[in-house]
């Protein structure tokens, strides 16, 4: 199984020119044999996103309460003192006009949290993942959304934007691919920068992406000789000052 991974995670680091690689993120209802767990203390769940491209390992629910809005997006109950917290952050966002009031009732979360969650970058853990996270530019999610919509077997591509840790339950909840713009924290947190965006595909559907992707990249570079070709021949072809 891991190898298998591991050779999808080589294909998507080429083809989408990733320069972090695919972290898998897989839910868990028992802590895994085998896998560090982590000692937790980061300020924000998509902190352990940026963490699982580097090396595998486990964190339990209570480890992703620091953070109170990736702790309500993951589905753990706003009560307590996760619950203060998180109400208390939704009203500053809301008075400094960041968010509209009621727009947190929309936010994509899970029903119910899984006790434990595991990440690691893709075939680096013993089982399969959840969702697949690729911090990608724009180009790539766009290969990847042309993918996702290509051959016989095409599906819509949600996209999302605050919080980004919103896109895993967009996954789980069934989404075979989805993209989000990302949020002001999660590119602090991340140190995802003002020119990568998030690409995610559901555990099951990897495979399928990946095939898919393999024809839209070779198909992208048929129209982009086709295209650069015909711009060369273009009297009038637009070109960027100084290039």
């Amino acid at each position: 199984m891991s190898e298998a991974y591991r050779t999808i995670a080589e294909q998507l680091t080429h083809q989408l020119d990733l320069d972090r690689p695919p972290v898998q993120v897989t839910y868990l209802e028992e802590p895994p044999k085998g896998v560090p767990e982590h000692p937790g203390g980061v300020p924000s769940v998509c902190t352990y996103f940026a963490y699982g491209t580097r090396s595998p390992f486990f964190a339990g629910l209570a480890k992703h309460e620091d953070c109170e809005i990736g702790a309500f997006v993951l589905g753990i109950p706003p009560q307590g003192d996760v619950g203060s917290r998180l109400m208390g952050t939704i009203g500053a966002m809301q008075k400094e006009g960041y968010l509209n009031p009621g727009e947190e009732a929309k936010v994509p979360h899970n029903e119910k949290a899984p006790r434990y969650v595991a990440y690691g970058p893709l075939g680096s853990l013993p089982f399969a993942p959840t969702g697949v996270l690729m911090f990608a530019d724009p180009h790539g999610a766009m290969l990847a959304s042309e993918a996702a919509g290509s051959g016989p077997d095409t599906w819509a591509v949600p996209m999302n934007g605050r919080p980004m840790c919103a896109i895993m339950p967009i996954l789980a909840q069934g989404a075979p691919t989805a993209l989000s713009l990302g949020c002001t924290g999660s590119r602090i947190y991340t140190d995802l920068g003002v020119d990568k965006m998030i690409v995610g595909v559901k555990g099951d559907r990897l495979a399928a992406f990946a095939e898919k992707l393999d024809r839209i990249v070779r198909a992208n570079e048929f129209v982009r000789k086709e295209d650069s070709a015909r711009k060369a021949r273009a009297p009038g072809a637009f070109h960027a000052k100084g290039k």
